[in-house]
């Protein structure tokens, strides 16, 4: 028999808060500031070698970001079926409790 199971539904909200502040994070440090000209490096292929770097760095971080706002997506709608099962179950709860004749006599 099954001892059933508990969802930490701050933990969900918590990770999903998580996850987007590290997506904002990456947004505000981006690598491309890096991407200068072959001047600045002082070497035309060390200069090359930066620019290819940093697009693949942003190309990578997009696919992040991607995912990121899959797994907030997913983590917020468990955290809203989870509510939602525990409300309805409430109810169902609360038409156990209360009696059709009237209030319950033992409640006093």
């Amino acid at each position: 028999m099954s001892d059933g199971f508990r969802v930490d539904l701050g933990g969900l909200e918590s990770a999903a808060a998580g996850v987007t502040e590290t997506l904002a994070d990456l947004k505000a440090a981006r690598v491309d500031s890096l991407d200068a000209s072959a001047a600045a490096y002082g070497h035309s292929h060390l200069a090359a070698t930066v620019k290819d770097f940093c697009d693949r760095w942003e190309i990578g971080i997009e696919y992040l970001a991607t995912d990121g706002r899959e797994i907030t997506q997913r983590l917020n709608d468990s955290l809203k079926a989870y509510l939602c099962a525990d409300k309805a179950a409430k109810g169902r709860m609360d038409g156990v409790y209360q009696s059709s004749t009237g209030p319950d006599p033992a409640a006093n």
